[in-house]
């Protein structure tokens, strides 16, 4: 299970999206990168379709992810 807590990017709150993590200033979800990208979306192409999210807040979370995936092998 990935910490969400250290990463700058994203935050949650219990009333906002029903606790799901969620980029930073914005309601979407994590979730929707990784689905996304599993569908084959490129990530410039997501960020355009959420607008509020960042390239470099999408780019953190993934190097984030990355990173917790190397420290969990």
């Amino acid at each position: 299970m990935i910490d969400w807590s250290t990463c700058t990017a994203v935050e949650h709150h219990p009333d906002l999206v029903s606790g799901a993590w969620v980029f930073r200033g914005t309601r979407v979800p994590l979730a929707a990168l990784f689905e996304n990208l599993e569908d084959g979306v490129q990530v410039q192409q997501f960020v355009a379709w959420f607008p509020g999210v960042t390239l470099n807040q999408a780019r953190a979370v993934l190097e984030h992810a990355a990173r917790s995936a190397l420290a969990e092998a």
